[in-house]
């Protein structure tokens, strides 16, 4: 006989319920000579009473009911059993020595029972009746239950896939496995960039009866960062060097010396015995673990489902941690397009910040110079559509076309002709907006050309502030470019060039933003670093693209 076989034959709790005492003794007899656990009650409302009144873990399994009762009909007792969510799926086996017609039989199952015996019956055919209907109630629990299961299963993996970091994806390991097994959780794993190890724990997921399709909702999870020797240890208890899944059952003590490391005592969330599951899907990668409470895993599937759950962890941070990679790769890439250093020049201070996108979003095509030129300083600052490897790979096309035609002393007007003839011919359909302050050497006279690019900002000495709003069409649309705007710049003056991944908010007004900024800006302290850091912490935090500012002070 299979384990599910001889499980779902084992002897239950069973309610009889007759108000005939001797039958119900007899009846009762029956039952527990085989084993089973009886509980008696004598009309219909006392055994209605009984069962609201057990608790879920000490409901009867199985109920064997009179049709012929003094306050109701069986039947009237059967449709309430099964009425009720907590008690629908307990099988009601009626018996009667009067309702024997087929008229009887039929109203009886119609009416919600699972069996229907006459009298007389013989007790090898009431323990059949009753080990029947006990099989068939348990085998239907349990694929509902595991159905459950594996909606939650199914609804963990597509959280842990769709974290975006390594605290979101370790929260939603933690609360997937407590959801999954209905038990405290634990997630173990070390950050996408390898440099935090993270813990996370839940409490237990709903264990009542839900509906068939519902998908049990996770619990919430807390996080907090621990010592990298705890995975180690982890490792060491299962799984070692290998790759799959490997899972362990360890004593309260073992688990508590194995995250002892961890001062905060976070992780001892288990009242006894703890199940460890520890995936990897690539040789050589820190694994994930994932311990619950030992008692949910007695059950064949547990196992299987939570080594499921694990290797899906394991193959969703190893997708974060690809993508780290890629992005930290591409970055260092895009930082080769940009300067190393601004230029030392006479009369002018200048200070710079590049801030890469966050770490999951794609990089952008941001790009700042400042370059030596016959007429003096040309500051340029810029923007290519599009976040994409292509988009940085643009903007270094762009930056190094601008220096080298700058070092060839062309004015800023006839530098944009040219960063526009070449987008045309060599970039077409992709555009670009830029903006070209040149300082004239030894003078307060700047030179201001605007390719559809935010306007750069200028501080004067007295602290008031104001755009220089001329412009032209962006660049790649073969259009003519308008002279550049002079405008005469006292000594001491601020002038502040940004690109819109400072003060871009998705939703809100640019104008707002611009002039939030502009107030801003009348208050930041003289020195240019701090000046910079002082913007970026007001208005460059969380952003998903990439920021690029530059200022300089006419001396």
């Amino acid at each position: 006989m299979s384990t599910h076989a001889h499980l779902d034959s084992a002897v239950a709790k069973v309610m009889v319920l007759d108000d005939n005492d001797t039958k119900r003794y007899i009846v009762g007899s029956w039952l527990r000579r085989a084993g089973h656990t009886v509980v008696e009650a004598a009309d219909g409302a006392e055994g209605l009473a009984l069962l609201a009144g057990a608790s879920d873990a000490d409901l009867p399994e199985l109920a064997v009911v009179d049709v012929r009762l003094p306050d109701m009909s069986g039947f009237e007792v059967c449709e309430q059993i099964k009425a009720d969510p907590r008690t629908a799926s307990l099988p009601v086996i009626h018996v009667s020595a009067s309702a024997v017609e087929v008229s009887d039989r039929a109203q009886g199952l119609h009416r919600g029972a699972d069996a229907y015996l006459t009298e007389p019956i013989a007790p090898d055919e009431l323990l059949a009746t009753v080990t029947a209907a006990l099989r068939y109630a348990r085998a239907r629990r349990r694929a509902e239950r595991l159905a459950r299961r594996v909606a939650a299963l199914n609804s963990s993996t597509l959280a842990v896939y769709g974290a975006r970091d390594g605290e979101a994806f370790t929260t939603a390991a933690a609360a997937g496995a407590a959801a999954l097994m209905s038990s405290p959780a634990v997630a173990v794993s070390l950050s996408p960039d390898s440099r935090t190890l993270l813990l996370a724990a839940a409490p237990p997921g709903p264990s009542g009866p839900t509906e068939l399709l519902v998908v049990p909702e996770q619990p919430t999870a807390s996080v907090w960062q621990a010592d990298p020797r705890v995975l180690d240890l982890l490792c060491e208890t299962a799984l070692g060097d290998g790759m799959g899944t490997d899972m362990v059952l360890l004593s309260g003590e073992q688990w508590k010396s194995l995250v002892a490391q961890d001062p905060s005592g976070r992780a001892d969330v288990f009242p006894g015995r703890v199940g460890l599951v520890l995936a990897r899907t690539k040789q050589g990668r820190p694994p994930v673990a994932l311990a619950v409470d030992a008692t949910t895993l007695a059950g064949v599937d547990d196992g299987e489902l939570l080594s499921q759950l694990a290797q899906a962890c394991a193959l969703a941070l190893e997708a974060l941690r690809s993508q780290s990679e890629e992005h930290a790769l591409v970055l260092t890439l895009q930082r080769t397009f940009l300067p190393d250093r601004l230029p030392q020049v006479p009369g002018v201070d200048m200070a710079v910040r590049y801030e890469p996108a966050a770490d999951h979003a794609e990089i952008g095509g941001d790009f700042y110079e400042a370059i030596q030129t016959p007429d003096g300083l040309l500051l340029a600052i810029g923007d290519v559509a599009g976040h994409s490897l292509q988009a940085a790979m643009v903007m270094g096309e762009v930056r190094h076309a601008l220096r080298a035609y700058a070092i060839e002393g062309h004015d800023p007007r006839t530098l944009l002709d040219r960063l526009d003839a070449l987008l045309v011919r060599l970039r077409p359909s992709t555009t670009v907006t830029v903006c070209l302050v040149l300082v004239e050497t030894g003078g307060r006279w700047i030179h201001v050309a605007n390719a559809g690019h935010i306007p750069p900002l200028l501080r004067r000495t007295d602290g008031s502030t104001c755009y220089l709003t001329e412009h032209g069409p962006l660049l790649g649309l073969q259009l003519p470019h308008p002279p550049a705007t002079c405008h005469d710049v006292a000594e001491g003056s601020t002038i502040l060039l940004l690109t819109d991944g400072l003060i871009e908010i998705p939703g809100e007004d640019l104008d707002d933003s611009m002039e939030a900024l502009s107030d801003t800006l009348r208050g930041a302290p003289q020195e240019l670093g701090e000046l910079c850091d002082v913007l970026l912490d007001t208005f460059g935090k969380g952003k998903t693209d990439d920021i690029a500012l530059l200022a300089a002070r006419l001396l």
